[in-house]
């Protein structure tokens, strides 16, 4: 049986530290917005959030859940992809990337999240996150695109909820998941967790 880990807060919504990735997550979502012509009401409203909510994230004064985060792309018409930082690219070899030449993907619950695999790859998708102490993807359930997905703990502890099924993985644990069942998680321990995220088919939308 399953053990339960520290119930999954919400520690995303603190108004009060504002970071660089806050700053450059809202300034992508409005460039977006901006460019499609939306109004900040119809955006929020299609992610079911407060107007006044969507513009501090704009403004880089507020982060939202990653479930909150993934209605907005919906509001948007867009992948989570689209979040991504652009990368140079040093490399030619389309199937090869180098560590400095990683895409970064400006997440809301405050952890460093990385493209492992290259562009052009259509059956896998591999992010490698780190995400500090403490740090969750908010008490809201999310789902995603994609046929399966496993957690592979590299190093750390993280607690998974899925449905209503909840268990810590530690290093070397690795734990499959239906991305379209409700699922989230939480840094329970001193230390960032270092996790491999895999996800098949490849769909951007993490």
């Amino acid at each position: 049986m399953d053990a339960g880990p520290p119930q999954l807060t919400d520690e995303n919504t603190d108004f009060a530290k504002k970071t660089q990735d806050d700053v450059e997550l809202g300034r992508r979502i409005r460039a977006i917005r901006t460019a499609k012509r939306l109004s900040l009401r119809v955006v929020s409203a299609g992610a079911g959030i407060s107007e006044g909510f969507l513009s501090q994230v704009e403004r880089g004064k507020a982060s939202p859940s990653v479930a909150s985060l993934r209605r907005i792309c919906q509001a948007l018409d867009e992948p989570m992809g689209s979040l991504f930082a652009d990368s140079t690219g040093s490399e030619q070899d389309e199937t090869l990337v180098r560590v400095a030449d990683r895409r970064r993907v400006f997440r809301p619950d405050g952890s460093a999240d990385y493209m492992v695999t290259p562009r052009g790859s259509r059956h896998l998708e591999i992010h490698h996150n780190i995400i500090s102490p403490g740090r969750s993807s908010g008490p809201e359930l999310y789902t995603h695109a994609g046929e399966e997905e496993c957690i592979l703990v590299l190093e750390g502890m993280l607690a998974v909820r899925r449905g209503a099924r909840e268990c810590v993985l530690s290093p070397g644990d690795s734990l499959l998941l239906d991305p379209k069942v409700g699922h989230g998680f939480m840094n329970p321990g001193t230390v960032p967790a270092s996790v491999l995220w895999i996800i098949s088919p490849a769909n951007g939308d993490m």
